[in-house]
């Protein structure tokens, strides 16, 4: 039997569902890609010669905002292709890279709180007050989706 997805794929016998989990980590994966090549795009960020590999000298900024570099751009890279990978894998990979993936955001978070934001060597990613910020909401936003939808899985 060949069956017929929204997206009009055919499947002979199955049908190509995703699960919340599977969708929620998608959006993120996709996000994390997206920001990673916006992250080499001259005009989207702002002192694009000034970027460096690593290190708190970076002086290239995305949107003008958040500190990047080229280690920077490749770990959002890294991060977008390891969900789409786990994502694939089904719904408790795609909880799992939510959950997971919060806690390294949340963990980053206090690792930008830490270390400060000016001439640390520590800042070898590097961030700025942007950046923690946002990592600590990106955290708690992943493991609360991954939460939220594992509940519904289970019922």
């Amino acid at each position: 039997m060949t069956t017929t997805t929204a997206g009009g794929r055919h499947h002979a016998g199955t049908e190509l569902r995703r699960t919340p989990a599977q969708l929620a980590a998608t959006a993120v994966a996709v996000t994390f890609l997206l920001v990673g090549i916006l992250g080499f795009v001259p005009g989207i960020v702002t002192d694009f010669d000034d970027m460096s590999f690593a290190g708190h000298d970076s002086g290239a900024q995305l949107l003008g905002i958040f500190q990047v570099s080229v280690l920077h751009n490749v770990v959002h890279l890294l991060f977008g292709v390891v969900g789409l990978a786990l994502v694939s894998r089904g719904a408790r990979a795609a909880t799992q890279f939510l959950v997971v993936g919060g806690v390294v955001y949340l963990l980053l978070a206090v690792y930008g709180v830490a270390i400060g934001h000016d001439d640390s060597s520590a800042n070898f990613i590097p961030v700025n007050q942007a950046d923690t910020g946002l990592h600590l909401g990106l955290g708690i936003t992943m493991i609360a989706a991954g939460v939220v939808t594992a509940r519904k899985r289970a019922s």
